[in-house]
């Protein structure tokens, strides 16, 4: 085969299954990275889950057992079972009735960005209504009787226990339909199982009807995460003769905001990075139906039971430096979003926003036009959206004070790391899409993420 052969057959495979970022990496390197990150991230959740709820958040007691029982044998003895009843029928009724609302609650037909091999996603926006009705129908039946939410708390990590089972279950039957009934051509393989399960083959995977990403990031994780502190507060009110602590009911209506808000632009968040890079295997779905769940939710399953006394001042500081920072998220991405579907005609803070008319090359040759945001919040930092969030998740630990470092704080430190990583890959693809338009786009807007600093 002539070099000129081997280098177009190189170029196809990568254009058709290389979205692993792995390009440059020795390929054991590869493999080993997911083998490691499979390994160890179902233990990771289970320990954190452990060290959260039986030990006040002190990892340096966890490591002390194991020194004296061994590691293996440690996680082993605290490994909570995967097959309890209650755990399982609550995640069952949770998923069906998530399924039902994303089939069957009225919403009106949204297509999204163009996949790079030209497919159109098509979804029914009835993110809202469903979050909406998910809410009401768990308070109503806490209200009557019929559910106690605070099971959740008391069944966490058999909950947990059950999802990572079932994620590996899901991403394994994901794999196999990758490779034997994709969605798509939007789908492929890398020539390597480890790495197709990882990173996932398809996309934008179809199963019946279902759009997967969709459930599992939005109704699954995302829906959870507000199911979730609501039964923690249940929780809270069960352990404080049936009144809500004040550090525990800021900490939930701020998130609730934010959740509202992410559900209000579910839309957006189906156009993002995360949608039309990142494809449906076990760094997306294991991390929305297992890390979410157990990470996101930890201050507020922190606070249910070690909430202390604030005063009324130190709240109202707090939910009111958090919801503005909330409200600067939204906006933020709200500017983007209207920004990109009129197409760069409207008004950003009242004035036509300037823009630069980038030009890129789709796999099949194809050259198409996209419109990068020079104005509004964008003209600060080319991620600037990821600030507010890290500041308004600081909030929602802050009602712990210093009663404990773990419990409440670890989600801001994972999700600073998490949005520094993801601002880095997002501009490494930008430039390599963009080329020199990215480059004359830095240069108007230099900084990453934070002013002077990043």
């Amino acid at each position: 085969m002539s070099a000129v052969k081997q280098e177009e057959k190189e170029l196809e495979k990568r254009q058709s299954g290389d979205w692993s970022g792995g390009k440059g990496i020795l390929p054991a390197r590869e493999t080993l990275g997911p083998l490691f990150l499979m390994a160890t991230t179902p233990a990771f959740s289970i320990v954190f889950f452990h060290v959260c709820a039986f030990m006040d958040g002190n990892f340096l007691a966890f490591a002390k057992l194991c020194l004296e029982n061994g590691l293996f044998s440690t996680i082993y003895n605290i490994w909570p079972s995967a097959t309890d009843p209650q755990a399982v029928k609550m995640i069952a009724a949770f998923g069906i009735f998530e399924l039902i609302l994303q089939k069957y609650m009225p919403g009106k037909e949204f297509k999204a960005t163009v996949t790079p091999k030209g497919n159109v996603p098509i979804y029914k926006a009835n993110g809202m209504q469903s979050y909406i009705f998910t809410l009401s129908t768990l308070i109503s039946l806490a209200y009557f009787d019929v559910i106690r939410p605070a099971l959740v708390y008391d069944k966490f990590g058999e909950i947990l226990s059950s999802m990572n089972a079932f994620a590996f279950a899901f991403c394994t039957m994901l794999l196999i339909k990758g490779h034997v009934a994709p969605t798509n051509s939007d789908s492929g393989t890398n020539g390597n199982m480890v790495i197709d399960f990882y990173w996932g083959m398809e996309l934008h995977p179809r199963i019946l009807g279902w759009d997967v990403k969709m459930w599992t990031n939005c109704r699954m994780g995302m829906m959870f995460w507000a199911v979730g502190i609501l039964c923690f507060a249940h929780k809270n009110m069960e352990l404080n003769d049936g009144v809500l602590q004040i550090g525990m009911a800021v900490n939930v209506t701020l998130q609730l905001i934010y959740i509202s808000k992410f559900f209000f632009w579910e839309m957006g968040y189906m156009c993002s990075m995360d949608i039309q890079h990142d494809r449906a295997g076990y760094y997306i779905c294991w991390g929305c139906l297992v890390w979410v769940p157990s990470v996101y939710t930890s201050h507020s399953f922190y606070l249910a039971g070690n909430a202390p006394e604030i005063s009324v001042l130190t709240a109202a500081c707090i939910f009111i430096f958090g919801f503005f920072m909330i409200w600067i998220n939204y906006d933020s991405d709200n500017q983007r979003y209207i920004f990109r579907q009129t197409h760069g005609e409207c008004l950003i803070w009242g004035k036509k926003p300037r823009k630069i008319v980038a030009e890129y090359t789709t796999d099949s040759g194809e050259t198409k036009k996209s419109l990068l945001l020079l104005d509004g919040w964008w003209k600060v930092s080319r991620h600037f959206h990821y600030m507010p969030e890290i500041l308004s998740s600081l909030c929602w630990g802050l009602p712990a004070l210093n009663s404990g470092l773990v419990g409440p704080y670890f989600y801001t430190f994972f999700l600073t790391i998490l949005l520094i990583d993801r601002a880095f890959r997002d501009d490494d693809r930008c430039r390599k899409k963009y080329g020199p338009y990215w480059e004359k786009y830095c240069s108007e807007v230099p900084y990453m993420i934070v002013p002077f600093i990043i």
